[in-house]
């Protein structure tokens, strides 16, 4: 399976290759202050098989231990993120995919702990109110 997407003003373009190896969804502060207030759902891939084709984001790592996230420097879009608690893989925003379909929903949730109480939960999606040890964080 080959997923492809990009920003918004199409300037970074990136193609990952194989299945994702898991759907997810976040409620931490973080996701909620990235996205505006919603968290974000996100497909792992693994590293291997994914690379930039078009253009080069900018990236931002804060220095205690978060996720690296990768943006457009001209648009802002949030497109990526690579934790070091989940070495090989790269997290995936789900609404820069060319095809946002493909995402089906999340196998789980995490962060519900710091959910704001007008966020909702899908149903019958295991939650969590902190990522499980060697979970993917976005």
């Amino acid at each position: 399976m080959a997923l492809t997407g990009g920003c918004f003003c199409g300037e970074v373009r990136y193609a990952a290759e194989g299945p994702p190896r898991f759907r997810g969804q976040c409620f931490c502060r973080t996701c909620q202050m990235l996205s505006g207030g919603a968290g974000n759902m996100f497909l792992v891939v693994q590293a291997s098989g994914f690379a930039y084709a078009k253009g080069r984001p900018k990236s931002f790592t804060r220095t205690d231990g978060a996720p690296t996230r990768d943006f457009c420097e001209i648009c802002g879009v949030h497109l990526t993120a690579c934790s070091p608690l989940a070495p090989g893989v790269v997290l995936i925003k789900v609404g820069t995919l060319d095809d946002p379909a493909v995402f089906g929903g999340p196998e789980a949730v995490y962060w519900t702990g710091e959910k704001q109480e007008f966020h909702l939960l899908p149903p019958g999606v295991p939650a969590h109110e902190r990522p499980k040890p060697q979970a993917p964080q976005p």
